[in-house]
């Protein structure tokens, strides 16, 4: 095979199959991109008007809160159902209500217009007795769809109350999935949906969200065009640039091929012809100057190229990517031994900023240079800099490991290697002090890496779990009990009147609160445990290897302790004090029951120890 055909498939595997595969992952990754965008948007999208749905249903609890309370609609309910519906209207008027709804033992009157997000609450008499429920809601469908729009700034659909309200021409008749792709009206489309419960004993009603894929597809066909365009002036370029190499190379390469082959079967005394001034001329120079010195030197020179090359590449491949502590700086060592040739070497490095340097990794024989080691090492504790010493024949390098965030001078490891014989030269200093380098910057990722892990599972605010971390405990230890039996305790608490606390001492305060019942779930709970804040003001805890009785003991303690809180205000003038609602739940051997209908048993729970007057424990039935 000619020089220029293999130029020619060098050229088609090297640079034509690559690219092609690049410009298929690259096409896929647009695709992938855009569509990714769209979900995220979805998502968001999503979480805004569920939000919206929330904070409709607030102002309709506390619109229903201030029309069952009216004095003249409890004068009125032992009327008529006329004058029923008289008050009931003015009140809602009044309140500015879009719906109400009255339920009286079997009298149902209901005045307004269809909404959603209501709320309901007990019905007072005159006399102060519990005379039925009142429903309402401040915002009808229409309004609702229109504030979803702006809120999300994506078309809504609005199911389950009649006829489909959209905010989109085609939409209301069109067949849309859950979630996903759809098509209708000459449109392509992204869809999320979710269901809220629907006004009195209706359905349930289910909002859909709609993402336009118009702009995305003509982003994805604009850099699909750009990738593309690269890719073929790249591959036009480089095909103008391997035909030129090719033929320039082939003339001058078969005037040396056969003193090279003469070379190549160990006649080191050939002379390679060198005509010319160019750079093929001074090649054959070289060749004639390897000739008579390779036979001497080719071994040694193999071997030491090999380990230095294995000593680059663990470091390139490992030492910078690597997260494990004593992992890495098992690699720093080997690496800095095999590549200045000592004998031994070891690392230390400090646990706190002002605790003693821990040796963690090490290799060969160390006991033989301590003298030597202990030497460096301190020099090096003393001037804070690369350090070199020499004893009794044995010589060793040292070099501070410094953390990124301090001081350059504060010292937060060393690594240090140590040889008899031959002391170290310049070159072999200078790679000891670049690997060691480069243990530095690893030493700081993996350090970043541990607090970013931290903070990806931790509530700010209190310092417990967050919500997402919760969730995945729950998971796995549901799981675990489900596989390999055992008991799994939950107690889920919400602070009584915790608005009441935020209208009056403002949100600073609150947060205060928070923190001081977070910090009596992390003071009573084991290390087993896990605290978390499930959202707002509501708190969890998962105990593990727990029954229902011990679940309802545990909540009772830090039932107590809440109570017994007293917390300074903020200004200095006097303090708070609160209490919270607890509701119990436990995961039994053999159990069917998953995460969801655990956490839910938990959470009635809780709302049955509100209704039953607050700071107080329930259990799940």
């Amino acid at each position: 095979m000619s020089f220029r055909t293999r130029l020619t498939f060098f050229f088609i595997f090297i640079v034509i199959v690559p690219m092609v595969a690049v410009a298929v992952v690259l096409f896929s990754l647009v695709n992938r991109s855009e569509r990714g965008k769209s979900d995220v948007r979805l998502a968001q999208a999503e979480t805004a008007a569920q939000s919206l749905f929330r904070d409709v249903q607030v102002r309709s609890e506390e619109a229903a809160s201030t029309i069952a309370g009216d004095p003249g609609l409890a004068r009125a309910l032992p009327g008529t159902d006329l004058a029923l519906r008289r008050a009931l209207g003015q009140l809602a008027q009044r309140s500015r209500t879009v719906r109400v709804r009255l339920t009286a033992g079997s009298r149902v009157v209901e005045v307004g217009a269809p909404a959603v997000a209501s709320s309901r609450t007990k019905l007072v008499d005159a006399q102060g007795r519990t005379a039925g429920t009142l429903e309402a809601s401040v915002l009808s469908l229409p309004d609702f769809v229109e504030q979803l729009r702006e809120y999300t700034g994506m078309d809504v659909r609005l199911d389950g109350s009649g006829d489909p309200v959209s905010t989109l021409d085609g939409a209301a008749q069109a067949e849309l999935p859950r979630r996903g792709p759809a098509a209708f009206g000459g449109g392509d489309y992204r869809v999320t949906s979710f269901a809220t419960p629907g006004f009195g004993d209706g359905a349930d009603l289910r909002v859909t969200l709609l993402d336009d894929q118009r702009g995305s597809q003509s982003e994805i066909r604009g850099d699909s065009w750009a990738v593309g365009g690269v890719l073929m002036a790249f591959l036009l370029f480089a095909f103008a640039f391997a035909l030129t190499v090719s033929r320039s190379l082939q003339a001058q390469i078969q005037r040396l091929l056969e003193a090279a082959r003469r070379l190549g079967s160990g006649q080191y005394g050939v002379e390679v012809p060198t005509e010319g001034n160019d750079e093929f001329a001074a090649l054959g120079t070289e060749f004639n100057s390897m000739a008579r010195t390779l036979e001497a030197q080719l071994e040694d020179l193999q071997s030491e190229r090999a380990r230095l090359q294995d000593a680059i590449r663990r470091v390139g491949e490992s030492l910078t990517k690597g997260l494990d502590r004593d992992a890495l700086l098992d690699i720093v060592v080997e690496t800095a031994v095999d590549g200045v040739a000592a004998d031994c070497g070891r690392a230390t490095v400090r646990e706190t900023t002002a605790g003693p340097l821990l040796e963690r990794a090490r290799l060969g024989d160390l006991p033989a240079f301590k003298d030597a080691i202990h030497i460096v090492e301190s020099a090096v504790l003393e001037r804070r800099e690369a350090t070199e010493a020499a004893v009794n024949g044995s010589h060793a390098l040292a070099h501070p490991l410094h953390a990124g965030d301090q001081d350059a001078s504060s010292v937060v490891g060393i690594v240090s290697v140590a040889r008899h014989g031959r002391a170290f030269s310049g070159p072999e200093k200078e790679l000891f002090h670049y690997l060691a380098g480069q243990a530095s910057v690893s030493l700081e990722n993996a350090d970043l890496h541990e607090t970013v892990m931290h903070q990806a599972v931790t509530d700010e605010l209190t310092g417990l779990a967050n919500h997402r971390r919760f969730q995945e405990v729950m998971a796995a230890e549901v799981e675990r009990t489900r596989r390999f039996g055992g008991q799994l305790g939950l107690i889920m608490l919400d602070l009584d009147d915790f608005k009441r606390v935020n209208d009056t001492y403002g949100h600073l305060q609150g947060d205060q609160v928070l923190r001081e019942v977070a910090k009596v779930l992390l003071d009573t709970s084991r290390e087993i445990d896990e605290p978390a804040r499930y959202g707002g003001e509501e708190m969890a805890v998962a105990l593990l290897e727990t029954d229902l009785e011990g679940a309802e003991n545990f909540a009772e303690r830090v039932r107590s302790r809440i109570e017994a809180l007293v917390i300074p205000l903020l200004d200095g003038e006097g303090s708070v004090r609160v209490t919270a609602s607890f509701g119990a739940a436990a995961l039994p051997d053999s159990s069917d029951v998953d995460k969801d209908a655990l956490v839910a048993a938990a959470d009635a729970a809780l709302y049955r120890a509100k209704r039953a007057g607050k700071n107080r424990v329930v259990r799940a039935g």
